[in-house]
């Protein structure tokens, strides 16, 4: 039973790992692009 409770804590790690990856990017594209719609607003005065 104990070597089931490693392999489950392995995939843990690697889902919890690749959740903050996926959240980072998220975040970081969010503030690109609204990031950019505000410069593009700001130069286009009809945009």
């Amino acid at each position: 039973m104990p070597e089931n409770d490693d392999e489950y804590a392995e995939l843990n790690e690697n889902r919890s790992r690749r959740m903050k990856t996926i959240a980072w990017i998220v975040i970081v594209a969010l503030i690109l692009v609204g990031g950019g719609a505000t410069v593009l607003a700001l130069l286009v005065p009809g945009a």
